[in-house]
């Protein structure tokens, strides 16, 4: 008797433990089914094989207008022909000098190459050379930034060395933080030696019903929200919404 129910029970566990494995077995097969069929489909809203999803637009270059004024800091090449003690690199002082051999400090802030290239011949030609032939670029435009502050992800300074609008700088700095507002962006700039400002509101810009306005170098911008330190909120509050720029 004892035997007869050893075995049974023997048996009871030799079917379930098949049953297991079955079940194992058969829920493999249907997670190969499903995968299978997952694969075999396009889930996806986005349109397959648009025929006129043509080539890319060739990459944008970035260069400094014609009419771009050195800078502080900028880095200069000057070239003067078949001069090579006077030929090399200069950097533009914080006085907005560069210092060359001959002629010594020569202002160079807030004038194009061309215009600097005149002053450098008018001053060697002066004692030193007969009707020099001098060359001026721009190395390194350090000086062109505008300066991204407020409730932005990532405040701070960044070049302007092309055309650049509001939309792209905030988006160059990370983009709004959480707690942004959106309807007051208000751009800070020097104007006929006077400091302006003007608010925009990216809301309306963003769906197109204002025009995305254009920002240079030396521009603050500055986006309102909690985030904004205390004295930028005291001056953004004393702001009107209008995309003029106005004294401050």
């Amino acid at each position: 008797m004892l035997e007869s129910v050893t075995g049974l029970l023997l048996m009871v566990r030799l079917i379930d433990k098949a049953s297991a494995i079955s079940l194992r077995m058969i829920g493999a097969f249907l997670l190969i089914f499903v995968a299978t069929a997952c694969a075999s489909s396009r889930g996806s809203d986005i349109p397959y094989d648009v025929a006129g999803f043509g080539e890319p637009d060739a990459p944008s270059v970035t260069r400094l207008a014609s009419d771009y004024r050195i800078a502080p800091l900028d880095k200069l090449s000057i070239n003067v022909f078949q001069v090579d003690d006077l030929s090399g690199e200069y950097q533009v002082d914080l006085n907005g000098n560069i210092a060359m051999p001959l002629i010594g400090n020569i202002p160079a802030v807030d004038r194009t190459t061309q215009e600097l290239q005149e002053e450098l011949k008018v001053a060697l030609s002066e004692k030193y050379l007969r009707d020099p032939d001098i060359t001026v670029g721009i190395l390194e435009a350090t000086g062109s930034n505008l300066t991204i502050e407020g409730s932005i992800n990532k405040p701070g300074l960044y070049p302007a060395f092309g055309k650049l609008t509001l939309v792209q700088a905030v988006a160059m700095a990370g983009g709004l933080d959480e707690f942004a507002n959106p309807k007051t962006v208000v751009v800070f700039r020097q104007v006929e030696g006077k400091r302006m400002a003007a608010a925009f509101d990216l809301t309306t810009i963003r769906k197109g019903e204002d025009p995305d306005p254009e920002v240079y170098r030396g521009d603050i911008i500055v986006v309102d929200g909690s985030s904004t330190k205390r004295a930028w909120r005291n001056v953004l509050q004393s702001i009107p919404l209008v995309n003029l720029f106005r004294p401050i």
